[in-house]
């Protein structure tokens, strides 16, 4: 009798395991499925709430920064870029964002950084970093010069 309900307590743990997993990737799914109709506002909540059951999804974060980055709120985009790369170093598209925000700040060591990191881990979007390393050195001669 033991071994009865010693098998149907693991059968509840593994069902309550599977539908919290699921529930997890459900946010997740939702809010992407959301962000790319553009409800910004709706996706923020979910992907938030997938953050709070799963706190190292460098996706929600990722997605967060673009939609602050769609709002113009460059604090925040930076930071949940940045929470990004600490969960994910080698996301691609997380770099590549961070090294745009730097060029607006004018802040050249950091897009530097950023872009050799960026050439380490390429394999997609190789192209966007070729495109900021020439304007940066159309920008750094004429720094230079002053």
């Amino acid at each position: 009798m033991k071994k009865f309900f010693k098998l149907i307590g693991i059968i509840l743990v593994m069902f309550s395991l599977k539908s919290a997993c699921y529930s997890k990737e459900n946010f997740f799914n939702e809010a992407l499925d959301l962000f790319k109709k553009e409800k910004y506002e709706d996706a923020r909540f979910l992907f938030e709430r997938n953050i709070v059951f799963n706190p190292k999804d460098a996706n929600s974060y990722l997605y967060l920064a673009k939609i602050y980055n769609h709002e113009e709120n460059q604090r925040k985009e930076e930071y949940n870029l940045e929470t990004t790369l600490l969960i994910d170093p080698s996301n691609e598209e997380a770099l590549l964002m961070l090294m745009k925000i730097a060029l607006e700040k004018s802040n050249y060591e950091k897009v530097k950084d950023l872009s050799d990191k960026f050439t380490k881990v390429c394999k997609n979007l190789c192209k966007e970093n070729k495109n900021i390393e020439k304007s940066l050195k159309n920008i750094e001669p004429k720094n230079n010069e002053s």
